[in-house]
């Protein structure tokens, strides 16, 4: 779609640097852009229950201020005017963090995370919060205060992952950015399982400050969007160092949407299929898919090799031995005092953390030094990305998820704990779709804090794959 071509009903088919330019040409304002989007959720999310709460009136006004600035020659960057929503663990002040618990219905924000802070101050408009797993855990659970999300291409299939809120709106097109946590997949399970982009950025590029905690180590904060030049914009905002988090780094971020048009001419592309290309569950569209993406890159001027990592086994007993030790120690005193008010899925998943000794988290916690070393010397020793599937399978079924956790195995089962492990910034791409009609996806891995360079070779296959503009049916509000 070029900017010629838009009609008021296809706004929320713009990307963010096309919004932007209508904007700041006058063509556009924002609380048009914004009104859209809140007519849009009025009467898709009914069906979709992506959002926990709207906030209309504040949105509006911070639209307006937007548009005033704007005229009054004052740009605040690339978010400026844009509308974006927050998973329900973010604060933002004046606005209830439920963290979707029970535990949590009466706490209203009385201060932005840094997230909402510099959104606010770069001149965003937020629509609200989205739906999410208690405390960003658990699972798709109907003990909540709220309603799980769907998955705008099944009713039948859950959305995945705690962010799945911030997956179904932004493939649904209420909402073309959000912002998310990401501790064992979260980001990047929606966006694979919604056909959308799904950022983890490297480990302390964006602040937690503000964001309920899960684990602290593993915690990522990153972004579902549209496009890749949305998600770049996006983090663009985001990122940089916070005193109050001392996990984020002082490197300064470049400039995201600068590199986009670069290519991937000469670039040094790693794949690594020995985690699903023998395993009989794993698609074969996502083998061609991946397959296909693959030869593109060569076609482009990348130079292919394959590598052979370390078992996935270890990455993933490493992730969960952490997970569980500081989930539990996050959450001990809710556990002791308020055991019945956890959903049941969240308190079978915290509780086993009760029984990680010392000694077997000092062992992850060597371990995964360990393992990052490997990654950095068999991949980003002698390349620049790492590209592989993002899982094996589709979305799940509400039915395959039974009254007790642990379900039994899902073979959707996402490859994204071990970059949780190591840190490393990872881009899920959308790639097209299996047999079933529901979207399947690409994994794109860096360096550490080169986010840019991740970013080039996911913008130079979303041009070639053209999926962009297949957005799934609109739900019928009164199903």
């Amino acid at each position: 779609m070029t900017e010629a071509t838009v009609r008021p009903g296809a706004l929320h088919e713009l990307s963010i640097p096309e919004a932007g330019r209508l904007l700041r040409a006058g063509e556009l304002a924002s609380v048009d852009l914004t009104r859209a989007a809140l007519d849009r959720i009025a009467r898709l999310d009914p069906a979709l229950h992506s959002f926990i709460r709207v906030t209309e009136e504040s949105a509006v006004r911070r639209a307006r201020a937007a548009d005033r600035d704007l005229r009054g020659g004052v740009d605040r960057g690339p978010m400026h005017g844009i509308p974006y929503a927050l998973k329900d663990i973010f604060d933002a002040e004046g606005v209830p963090t439920t963290n979707a618990s029970w535990l949590c219905a009466g706490h209203v924000a009385e201060a932005d995370s840094t997230i909402e802070a510099r959104l606010r101050a770069g001149g965003a408009v937020g629509l609200g919060k989205l739906t999410t797993f208690e405390f960003a855990l658990g699972g798709p659970s109907f003990e909540l205060p709220f309603l799980p999300a769907r998955n705008p291409w099944s009713a039948a299939h859950i959305p995945s992952g705690s962010s799945s809120g911030a997956g179904a709106a932004v493939a649904a097109g209420l909402v073309r950015a959000a912002v998310a946590s990401d501790t064992t997949g979260s980001i990047r399970g929606p966006a694979f399982h919604c056909g959308t982009v799904g950022l983890k950025p490297t480990y302390g590029r964006v602040s937690g400050h503000g964001a309920r905690a899960l684990s602290h180590t593993l915690d990522h904060f990153g972004t579902l969007s549209w496009t890749v030049a949305d998600t770049a914009a996006l983090l663009q905002v985001l990122a940089g160092a916070d005193p109050r988090d001392s996990r984020t780094a002082g490197t300064p971020p470049p400039n995201y949407l600068g590199v986009l048009d670069r290519g991937v001419a000469g670039l040094r592309i790693a794949t690594a299929p020995g985690w699903y290309a023998d395993d009989p569950a794993t698609l074969p569209e996502i083998h061609s898919g991946v397959a296909r993406a693959l030869g593109l890159l060569d076609d482009l001027g990348a130079r292919v090799t394959e590598v052979t990592l370390p078992p996935y086994d270890l990455f993933n007993a490493c992730g969960r031995i952490i997970f569980a030790a500081e989930a539990f120690a996050n959450y001990e005193n809710l556990l002791r005092r308020h055991p019945k008010s956890f959903a049941r899925y969240t308190y079978q998943r915290m509780m086993p953390g009760a029984g990680v000794a010392a000694a077997d988290l000092l062992r992850a916690y060597r371990a995964r030094e360990r393992l990052t070393r490997a990654l950095d010397e068999i991949v980003f020793g002698h390349n620049d990305v790492l590209v592989m599937a993002s899982g094996q399978t589709t979305a799940a079924r509400w039915e395959d998820f039974p009254a007790d956790w642990p379900p039994p195995r899902l073979v959707n089962d996402m490859f994204a704990i071990p970059f949780n492990v190591t840190g490393h910034p990872a881009v899920q791409l959308p790639i097209g779709f299996a047999a079933n009609g529901l979207p399947i996806g690409l994994h794109i891995i860096g360096r550490a804090f080169d986010e840019a360079t991740v970013f080039r070779v996911a913008a130079a296959l979303e041009t070639e794959l053209a999926q962009r503009h297949r957005r799934p049916p609109e739900p019928d509000p009164g199903s």
